[in-house]
C-alpha cells in the first residue's frame, strides 16, 4: 500500500534516493534488486555496520550479497573508536559526490534516524560542552532521576522534550546543557543552523515497513534466534576477550550486542538475554517508526508486498525520478 506522497519539484539538483525503515523490515533486499536495476549505488546509512568483526548481530550483508552490490561506509572501523555524526555526514556527502560525478544515483540505506536527520537536514552549530554544567546536571538527575530531567526539558524545550524519550539521559542532558549554555532552546538553534547546510540534492524518500507492527515483531524475533543459531555469541565473545572493549562504548551498546556482552558477563542467564535481545530490538524499531513518521515527504511501502513484487519498488523509484533513463 502506497501512502504520504508528494513530489519534489526541484529539476536542477541531482537525485538521492533514501531507502528507510524500522530494523528487520527488509531493507537490505529491496536495496539489492535496485542496485541490480537501476544505475544507483549504496551507501549505508547505519551506525553498527561501520564497525570490523561485528557481521552478525549487526545483519551486515555478506560477501556474495556485497559482490553483487557494494555497499559504502559499512565494515571500516575498530570497534574501539568513536564515530561522530558529523564525520558520518562528511563520509556520506563525499560518497554522495563521487557516485554522483559517475553518472549515478546515490542510494542511502539503513536505519540510524540520526544520520539521516543530518545527511538531510544538516548539523546544528551548537555551544561546545561544558563539564561545570554537565556535572550540575548529572547532579540533578542523580537527585530527582532522568524522567524528572525530561519534564524540567518539556518546561524549557518543549519540541526538543518531544522528540527525546524520557530514558535517554545522554539527549535529555545535552539539551538541556544547550539551554544553559547559549540560554536559547536546542529545537530554536537546529532551526536557525537547518536552512544553511541542507542537503543539495532532489530526494525520494521511501520508506519500507509492514504495515502490520505484529509482523515486525515477529520478523525481529526470528531474526534474533536467527542470529544466535548463526553463531552471534561466538562473535560476541571475540570481542569480550580482547580487553581494549567495554559495555560503555557506542559499538558495544549496539542493541543485541549489549545483551550478548551482558550475558557473557554473567550479568544474565541465557533466557533473559535471548527474552531481553528481543525486546530492545522491538523497542528500537518502535523509535524508528516515531522518527519515520515524521518525514512528510515520503513514500511509505509495506515490506510484505515488496518482497512478492520488488519491481513495483524499481518503478515507483523511477516515477520518483521523474524517469531517469536507464
Amino acid at each position: 500500500m502506497i501512502k504520504n506522497v508528494r513530489s519534489n519539484t526541484t529539476t536542477e539538483l541531482p537525485p538521492a534516493i533514501c531507502l528507510m525503515g524500522p530494523t528487520a523490515s527488509g531493507k537490505t533486499d529491496i536495496a539489492v534488486y535496485l542496485a541490480q536495476h537501476l544505475p544507483v549505488e549504496i551507501i549505508s546509512v547505519d551506525s553498527v555496520l561501520i564497525y570490523k568483526d561485528m557481521n552478525i548481530g549487526s545483519a551486515k550483508p555478506d560477501a556474495d550479497t556485497l559482490a553483487i552490490a557494494p555497499h559504502r561506509l559499512i565494515n571500516f572501523l575498530d570497534p574501539a573508536q568513536a564515530y561522530s555524526v558529523a564525520e558520518f555526514r562528511r563520509d556520506a556527502l563525499d560518497a554522495m559526490a563521487e557516485i554522483t560525478a559517475q553518472g549515478k544515483i546515490p542510494l542511502l540505506v539503513g536505519g540510524t534516524m540520526l544520520y539521516f536527520r543530518a545527511l538531510l537536514n544538516g548539523l546544528s552549530e551548537l555551544p561546545a560542552a561544558d563539564e561545570g554544567i554537565r556535572r550540575q546536571l548529572e547532579a540533578q538527575a542523580a537527585d530527582i532521576g532522568w524522567p524528572a530531567m525530561h519534564d524540567k526539558l518539556k518546561q524549557l524545550d518543549p519540541v526538543a522534550a518531544a522528540r527525546i524519550h524520557p530514558n535517554d539521559p545522554q539527549r535529555i542532558q545535552r539539551a538541556l546543557e544547550v539551554c544553559e549554555i547559549s540560554g536559547e532552546p536546542l529545537s530554536v538553534l537546529q532551526k536557525k543552523n537547518a536552512v544553511k547546510n541542507k542537503l543539495a540534492y532532489k530526494v525520494t524518500r521511501l520508506i519500507i515497513s509492514p504495515e502490520e507492527r505484529a509482523i515486525l515483531h515477529q520478523r525481529i524475533e526470528r531474526r534474533f534466534h536467527q542470529m544466535l543459531a548463526a553463531g552471534f555469541i561466538d562473535e560476541v565473545k571475540t570481542l569480550y576477550n580482547r580487553g581494549d572493549l567495554n559495555i560503555d562504548m557506542p559499538s558495544i551498546r549496539a542493541v543485541g550486542y549489549r545483551q550478548v556482552w551482558e550475558y557473557l558477563d554473567g550479568q544474565r542467564d541465557y533466557d533473559s538475554m535471548v527474552e531481553r535481545g528481543i525486546v530492545v530490538t522491538r523497542q528500537l524499531a518502535k523509535r524508528q517508526l516515531t522518527w519515520l513518521r515524521s518525514e512528510k515527504d515520503a513514500l511509505w511501502l509495506d515490506s510484505g508486498e515488496m518482497a512478492s513484487r520488488p519491481q513495483d519498488i524499481k518503478q515507483l523509484a523511477l516515477k520518483s525520478l521523474n524517469h531517469i533513463p536507464i
